[in-house]
Protein backbone atom coordinates (compact mmCIF):
# COMPACT_ATOMS: atom_id res chain seq x y z
CA UNK A 1 0.00 0.00 0.00
CA UNK A 2 1.15 3.70 -0.92
CA UNK A 3 0.79 6.12 1.98
CA UNK A 4 0.12 9.99 0.75
CA UNK A 5 2.01 11.60 2.66
CA UNK A 6 2.76 14.51 0.99
CA UNK A 7 -0.46 15.76 0.30
CA UNK A 8 -1.98 16.32 3.68
CA UNK A 9 -3.13 19.38 5.27
CA UNK A 10 -1.77 20.35 9.25
CA UNK A 11 -4.46 18.14 10.94
CA UNK A 12 -3.43 15.36 9.05
CA UNK A 13 0.16 15.95 9.41
CA UNK A 14 0.54 15.89 12.92
CA UNK A 15 -0.67 11.88 13.03
CA UNK A 16 2.69 11.01 10.84
CA UNK A 17 5.06 12.86 12.85
CA UNK A 18 6.06 13.01 16.22
CA UNK A 19 8.74 13.88 18.92
CA UNK A 20 9.84 10.23 18.34
CA UNK A 21 9.84 10.18 14.99
CA UNK A 22 10.73 13.20 12.57
CA UNK A 23 10.64 11.56 9.01
CA UNK A 24 7.46 9.58 7.78
CA UNK A 25 7.81 5.89 7.40
CA UNK A 26 5.39 5.21 4.55
CA UNK A 27 5.73 1.18 3.88
CA UNK A 28 8.46 1.09 1.60
CA UNK A 29 7.16 -1.91 -0.14
CA UNK A 30 5.24 -4.73 0.47
CA UNK A 31 7.15 -7.45 2.63
CA UNK A 32 6.07 -10.01 0.47
CA UNK A 33 8.19 -8.79 -2.35
CA UNK A 34 11.10 -10.26 -0.43
CA UNK A 35 8.78 -13.65 -0.09
CA UNK A 36 8.79 -13.87 -3.43
CA UNK A 37 11.83 -13.38 -4.27
CA UNK A 38 13.34 -15.66 -1.75
CA UNK A 39 10.78 -18.67 -3.58
CA UNK A 40 14.07 -18.96 -6.06
CA UNK A 41 16.80 -20.64 -5.07
CA UNK A 42 18.56 -19.71 -8.13
CA UNK A 43 17.54 -16.13 -8.28
CA UNK A 44 18.78 -14.22 -11.61
CA UNK A 45 22.63 -13.06 -11.12
CA UNK A 46 22.36 -9.47 -13.33
CA UNK A 47 25.22 -9.72 -16.09
CA UNK A 48 27.32 -6.80 -15.56
CA UNK A 49 28.52 -4.21 -17.72
CA UNK A 50 29.65 -0.72 -16.86
CA UNK A 51 27.00 1.68 -18.60
CA UNK A 52 29.20 2.88 -21.43
CA UNK A 53 31.15 -0.73 -21.89
CA UNK A 54 28.09 -2.91 -23.42
CA UNK A 55 27.04 -2.37 -27.30
CA UNK A 56 23.98 -3.54 -29.19
CA UNK A 57 25.58 -6.84 -30.09
CA UNK A 58 25.68 -7.46 -26.27
CA UNK A 59 22.17 -6.12 -26.06
CA UNK A 60 20.65 -8.57 -29.33
CA UNK A 61 22.88 -11.59 -27.80
CA UNK A 62 21.48 -11.15 -24.52
CA UNK A 63 17.87 -10.75 -25.67
CA UNK A 64 17.84 -13.90 -27.93
CA UNK A 65 19.23 -16.09 -25.26
CA UNK A 66 17.15 -19.68 -24.92
CA UNK A 67 15.54 -18.99 -21.41
CA UNK A 68 12.32 -20.15 -20.07
CA UNK A 69 9.21 -18.06 -20.98
CA UNK A 70 7.76 -16.23 -18.80
CA UNK A 71 5.10 -18.29 -17.56
CA UNK A 72 7.58 -20.92 -16.86
CA UNK A 73 9.79 -21.46 -14.16
CA UNK A 74 8.03 -18.21 -12.85
CA UNK A 75 9.79 -17.65 -9.57
CA UNK A 76 13.41 -17.30 -11.21
CA UNK A 77 11.88 -15.02 -14.32
CA UNK A 78 10.27 -12.92 -11.89
CA UNK A 79 12.93 -12.42 -9.64
CA UNK A 80 15.35 -10.79 -11.94
CA UNK A 81 12.38 -7.72 -12.68
CA UNK A 82 11.48 -7.63 -9.08
CA UNK A 83 15.69 -6.39 -8.49
CA UNK A 84 15.14 -3.98 -11.00
CA UNK A 85 12.10 -2.26 -9.10
CA UNK A 86 14.45 -2.12 -5.71
CA UNK A 87 16.74 -0.77 -7.68
CA UNK A 88 15.03 2.45 -7.78
CA UNK A 89 13.33 2.35 -3.91
CA UNK A 90 16.66 2.11 -2.50
CA UNK A 91 17.37 3.50 1.18
CA UNK A 92 13.64 2.94 3.23
CA UNK A 93 15.94 2.80 6.14
CA UNK A 94 17.30 6.22 5.94
CA UNK A 95 13.86 8.07 6.46
CA UNK A 96 14.70 9.07 10.00
CA UNK A 97 17.74 11.07 8.34
CA UNK A 98 15.17 13.92 6.43
CA UNK A 99 12.84 16.17 7.72
CA UNK A 100 10.00 17.46 6.23
CA UNK A 101 10.46 20.83 3.50
CA UNK A 102 6.94 22.86 4.28
CA UNK A 103 5.72 25.74 2.70
CA UNK A 104 1.92 27.13 3.23
CA UNK A 105 1.45 24.52 5.98
CA UNK A 106 1.90 21.70 3.57
CA UNK A 107 4.72 19.48 3.35
CA UNK A 108 6.04 19.27 -0.10
CA UNK A 109 9.28 17.60 0.19
CA UNK A 110 11.92 16.04 2.76
CA UNK A 111 15.69 17.54 3.43
CA UNK A 112 18.59 15.35 4.88
CA UNK A 113 19.41 16.70 7.98
CA UNK A 114 23.22 17.29 7.37
CA UNK A 115 22.37 18.97 3.83
CA UNK A 116 20.34 21.82 5.99
CA UNK A 117 23.46 22.47 6.76
CA UNK A 118 24.14 24.03 3.47
CA UNK A 119 20.62 26.14 4.08
CA UNK A 120 21.52 27.24 7.62
CA UNK A 121 23.63 29.95 5.90
CA UNK A 122 20.84 31.60 3.85
CA UNK A 123 19.16 32.53 7.20
CA UNK A 124 17.38 35.00 5.72
CA UNK A 125 15.79 32.50 3.00
CA UNK A 126 15.12 29.50 5.48
CA UNK A 127 13.42 28.69 8.87
CA UNK A 128 14.11 25.83 10.88
CA UNK A 129 11.45 25.67 13.11
CA UNK A 130 10.65 22.48 15.67
CA UNK A 131 7.31 21.08 16.93
CA UNK A 132 5.10 22.99 14.49
CA UNK A 133 2.46 21.97 12.38
CA UNK A 134 4.22 18.51 11.32
CA UNK A 135 4.63 17.32 14.72
CA UNK A 136 8.73 17.92 14.61
CA UNK A 137 11.75 19.83 13.15
CA UNK A 138 10.94 21.13 9.59
CA UNK A 139 12.07 23.87 7.21
CA UNK A 140 10.13 26.19 5.46
CA UNK A 141 10.98 29.21 3.82
CA UNK A 142 10.79 33.07 5.06
CA UNK A 143 7.45 34.34 5.58
CA UNK A 144 7.93 37.23 3.48
CA UNK A 145 8.21 35.25 0.53
CA UNK A 146 4.19 35.40 0.10
CA UNK A 147 4.05 34.90 -3.53
CA UNK A 148 5.49 31.86 -5.92
CA UNK A 149 7.65 34.11 -7.99
CA UNK A 150 9.33 35.38 -5.01
CA UNK A 151 10.04 32.31 -3.41
CA UNK A 152 11.23 30.82 -7.09
CA UNK A 153 13.50 34.00 -7.67
CA UNK A 154 14.60 33.64 -3.54
CA UNK A 155 15.95 29.96 -3.67
CA UNK A 156 17.46 30.40 -6.80
CA UNK A 157 19.66 32.29 -5.67
CA UNK A 158 20.33 29.66 -2.77
CA UNK A 159 20.77 27.06 -5.90
CA UNK A 160 23.41 29.43 -7.98
CA UNK A 161 25.43 29.31 -5.32
CA UNK A 162 25.21 25.65 -3.91
CA UNK A 163 25.71 24.99 -7.74
CA UNK A 164 28.71 26.75 -8.14
CA UNK A 165 29.99 25.07 -5.02
CA UNK A 166 29.86 21.95 -6.68
CA UNK A 167 27.29 20.99 -3.75
CA UNK A 168 24.20 20.39 -6.41
CA UNK A 169 26.17 19.22 -9.65
CA UNK A 170 24.11 19.60 -12.87
CA UNK A 171 22.52 22.73 -12.59
CA UNK A 172 20.06 22.21 -16.05
CA UNK A 173 18.63 25.68 -15.99
CA UNK A 174 15.12 23.99 -15.91
CA UNK A 175 12.68 24.57 -13.24
CA UNK A 176 10.11 21.95 -11.70
CA UNK A 177 6.90 22.85 -9.66
CA UNK A 178 6.75 22.45 -6.22
CA UNK A 179 3.65 21.17 -4.89
CA UNK A 180 2.45 18.35 -2.53
CA UNK A 181 0.36 16.30 -5.38
CA UNK A 182 0.31 16.62 -9.10
CA UNK A 183 -3.02 18.44 -8.97
CA UNK A 184 -2.47 21.25 -6.12
CA UNK A 185 -1.37 24.63 -7.35
CA UNK A 186 2.88 25.28 -7.87
CA UNK A 187 3.70 26.73 -4.75
CA UNK A 188 6.82 28.40 -6.29
CA UNK A 189 9.50 26.64 -9.14
CA UNK A 190 12.74 24.96 -8.09
CA UNK A 191 15.96 24.28 -10.84
CA UNK A 192 15.39 20.63 -11.41
CA UNK A 193 18.73 19.40 -10.67
CA UNK A 194 18.38 20.44 -7.11
CA UNK A 195 14.61 18.71 -6.75
CA UNK A 196 16.03 15.52 -5.20
CA UNK A 197 18.50 17.39 -2.72
CA UNK A 198 14.75 18.89 -1.26
CA UNK A 199 13.17 15.40 -1.71
CA UNK A 200 10.31 16.78 -4.08
CA UNK A 201 7.82 15.26 -5.99
CA UNK A 202 9.09 15.20 -9.99
CA UNK A 203 6.86 13.98 -12.82
CA UNK A 204 7.59 12.75 -15.41
CA UNK A 205 6.33 11.04 -19.55
CA UNK A 206 7.81 7.84 -20.52
CA UNK A 207 6.02 6.18 -23.73
CA UNK A 208 6.59 3.22 -25.31
CA UNK A 209 6.80 3.47 -28.46
CA UNK A 210 6.00 0.33 -30.42
CA UNK A 211 5.56 -1.94 -33.73
CA UNK A 212 3.78 -5.26 -34.68
CA UNK A 213 4.98 -7.36 -37.73
CA UNK A 214 3.64 -10.72 -38.47
CA UNK A 215 1.97 -11.10 -34.94
CA UNK A 216 4.47 -10.07 -33.13
CA UNK A 217 5.59 -6.90 -31.04
CA UNK A 218 8.56 -4.94 -31.40
CA UNK A 219 10.09 -1.89 -29.03
CA UNK A 220 11.88 0.67 -30.21
CA UNK A 221 14.96 1.41 -27.97
CA UNK A 222 17.16 3.99 -27.93
CA UNK A 223 21.22 4.28 -26.47
CA UNK A 224 21.92 7.43 -24.53
CA UNK A 225 24.80 9.47 -25.94
CA UNK A 226 27.95 9.13 -23.90
CA UNK A 227 28.18 12.83 -23.58
CA UNK A 228 24.95 12.80 -21.50
CA UNK A 229 25.20 14.30 -18.24
CA UNK A 230 23.54 11.39 -16.47
CA UNK A 231 23.20 7.82 -17.23
CA UNK A 232 25.61 7.56 -20.20
CA UNK A 233 25.70 5.48 -22.82
CA UNK A 234 22.56 3.24 -21.11
CA UNK A 235 19.24 2.08 -22.83
CA UNK A 236 16.28 4.29 -22.41
CA UNK A 237 12.44 4.24 -24.14
CA UNK A 238 12.28 5.68 -27.48
CA UNK A 239 11.07 9.06 -26.12
CA UNK A 240 10.85 9.84 -22.20
CA UNK A 241 11.77 13.44 -20.39
CA UNK A 242 11.12 15.55 -16.79
CA UNK A 243 7.65 17.63 -16.67
CA UNK A 244 8.55 20.95 -16.22
CA UNK A 245 6.79 24.14 -14.84
CA UNK A 246 3.83 24.91 -17.12
CA UNK A 247 3.45 22.32 -19.60
CA UNK A 248 0.87 19.75 -19.63
CA UNK A 249 1.79 15.83 -20.07
CA UNK A 250 -0.02 15.36 -23.02
CA UNK A 251 1.70 18.57 -24.60
CA UNK A 252 5.36 17.94 -23.43
CA UNK A 253 5.51 14.38 -24.77
CA UNK A 254 4.32 15.63 -27.91
CA UNK A 255 7.76 18.20 -27.92
CA UNK A 256 9.61 15.39 -26.54
CA UNK A 257 8.61 13.25 -29.44
CA UNK A 258 9.98 15.54 -32.09
CA UNK A 259 12.89 16.20 -29.88
CA UNK A 260 14.03 12.93 -29.17
CA UNK A 261 12.61 10.55 -32.07
CA UNK A 262 11.55 12.73 -34.62
CA UNK A 263 8.01 12.29 -34.45
CA UNK A 264 5.84 14.73 -35.90
CA UNK A 265 2.91 16.16 -34.15
CA UNK A 266 0.81 14.23 -36.11
CA UNK A 267 1.68 10.82 -34.75
CA UNK A 268 2.70 11.81 -31.48
CA UNK A 269 -1.28 12.79 -30.96
CA UNK A 270 -1.94 9.23 -31.20
CA UNK A 271 -0.39 7.73 -28.15
CA UNK A 272 -2.53 6.77 -25.72
CA UNK A 273 -2.24 7.19 -21.73
CA UNK A 274 -1.87 4.24 -20.40
CA UNK A 275 -1.28 4.75 -15.96
CA UNK A 276 1.60 6.00 -14.24
CA UNK A 277 4.18 3.93 -11.95
CA UNK A 278 6.09 5.45 -8.95
CA UNK A 279 8.87 4.88 -6.98
CA UNK A 280 11.03 6.36 -4.00
CA UNK A 281 15.21 6.20 -3.89
CA UNK A 282 16.99 7.70 -1.35
CA UNK A 283 20.60 7.87 -2.32
CA UNK A 284 22.92 10.00 0.14
CA UNK A 285 21.59 13.62 0.55
CA UNK A 286 19.15 12.62 -2.41
CA UNK A 287 15.41 11.89 -1.98
CA UNK A 288 13.48 11.27 -5.25
CA UNK A 289 10.23 11.13 -5.22
CA UNK A 290 8.83 10.38 -8.75
CA UNK A 291 5.92 9.39 -10.75
CA UNK A 292 6.21 8.71 -13.96
CA UNK A 293 3.05 9.06 -16.66
CA UNK A 294 2.91 6.19 -19.32
CA UNK A 295 2.18 6.10 -23.15
CA UNK A 296 1.84 3.40 -25.39
CA UNK A 297 1.83 4.53 -29.27
CA UNK A 298 2.03 2.03 -31.78
CA UNK A 299 4.06 3.11 -35.11
CA UNK A 300 3.78 2.35 -38.90
CA UNK A 301 5.76 -0.34 -39.36
CA UNK A 302 8.21 1.58 -41.53
CA UNK A 303 8.83 4.28 -39.07
CA UNK A 304 12.42 4.68 -37.92
CA UNK A 305 13.00 7.10 -35.06
CA UNK A 306 15.17 10.37 -35.93
CA UNK A 307 16.98 11.73 -32.63
CA UNK A 308 17.17 15.52 -33.55
CA UNK A 309 18.45 17.12 -29.94
CA UNK A 310 22.04 15.01 -29.95
CA UNK A 311 20.92 12.99 -26.55
CA UNK A 312 20.29 9.33 -28.28
CA UNK A 313 23.29 7.84 -29.80
CA UNK A 314 21.01 5.50 -31.76
CA UNK A 315 17.85 3.09 -32.11
CA UNK A 316 17.29 -0.23 -32.03
CA UNK A 317 13.74 -2.19 -33.12
CA UNK A 318 13.76 -5.51 -30.93
CA UNK A 319 11.24 -7.59 -30.02
CA UNK A 320 9.45 -6.92 -26.82
CA UNK A 321 10.73 -11.17 -25.41
CA UNK A 322 13.95 -9.89 -26.02
CA UNK A 323 13.59 -6.56 -24.36
CA UNK A 324 12.20 -8.47 -20.97
CA UNK A 325 15.28 -10.98 -21.02
CA UNK A 326 17.20 -7.50 -21.50
CA UNK A 327 15.44 -6.54 -18.26
CA UNK A 328 15.72 -8.66 -16.31
CA UNK A 329 19.23 -9.95 -16.59
CA UNK A 330 21.35 -7.10 -17.35
CA UNK A 331 21.50 -3.16 -15.63
CA UNK A 332 21.77 -1.66 -19.12
CA UNK A 333 18.58 0.53 -18.68
CA UNK A 334 18.74 3.36 -16.88
CA UNK A 335 16.58 2.30 -14.16
CA UNK A 336 13.37 4.16 -13.89
CA UNK A 337 12.49 2.49 -17.91
CA UNK A 338 12.48 -0.78 -16.48
CA UNK A 339 9.34 -0.01 -14.46
CA UNK A 340 7.62 1.45 -17.05
CA UNK A 341 8.45 -1.50 -19.34
CA UNK A 342 7.72 -4.06 -16.80
CA UNK A 343 4.30 -2.65 -16.43
CA UNK A 344 3.92 -2.54 -20.69
CA UNK A 345 4.60 -6.44 -19.93
CA UNK A 346 1.88 -6.96 -17.76
CA UNK A 347 -0.46 -4.87 -20.05
CA UNK A 348 0.07 -6.76 -23.06
CA UNK A 349 0.39 -10.17 -21.59
CA UNK A 350 3.86 -10.88 -21.65
CA UNK A 351 3.55 -11.37 -17.79
CA UNK A 352 1.30 -13.75 -16.96
CA UNK A 353 -0.89 -14.16 -13.51
CA UNK A 354 0.57 -18.00 -12.83
CA UNK A 355 3.60 -16.41 -12.56
CA UNK A 356 4.70 -17.02 -9.05
CA UNK A 357 4.46 -13.16 -7.30
CA UNK A 358 2.71 -11.57 -10.16
CA UNK A 359 0.50 -9.68 -7.51
CA UNK A 360 3.94 -8.53 -5.48
CA UNK A 361 5.43 -7.12 -9.17
CA UNK A 362 2.09 -5.27 -9.89
CA UNK A 363 2.16 -3.44 -6.77
CA UNK A 364 5.68 -2.71 -6.56
CA UNK A 365 5.25 -0.83 -10.22
CA UNK A 366 3.30 2.15 -7.46
CA UNK A 367 5.23 2.14 -4.70
CA UNK A 368 5.82 5.06 -2.00
CA UNK A 369 3.08 8.56 -2.74
CA UNK A 370 1.88 8.05 -6.34
CA UNK A 371 -0.18 11.43 -5.77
Amino acid sequence: MAYGFCSLRPSSLTSLFSSHALAPTPQWRSSSLRVSRALSAAATVPISFSSCSFTWNDVFEIGRKESASLSQNASSDLTGFLEKVDRCNRGSEKLAEFIPFVVEEQVVGYIHKEFTEYLREFHDIFTFSKNGCVGGDYVTLDLMFEKPEDRTRAVADVIKILGDKGIIPGIRNELYPVKPSFHSSALFSLERAAAPYFGLKGYGVHMNGYVERGGQKFLWIGKRSLTKSTYPGMLDHLVAGGLPHGISCGDNLVKECEEEAGISKAIADRAIPVGAVSYMDINQYSFKRDVLFCYDLKLPEDFVPKNQDGEVESFKLIPVAQVANVIRDTSFFKANCSLVIIDFLFRHGFIKPESSGYLDLYRSLRNGDCS
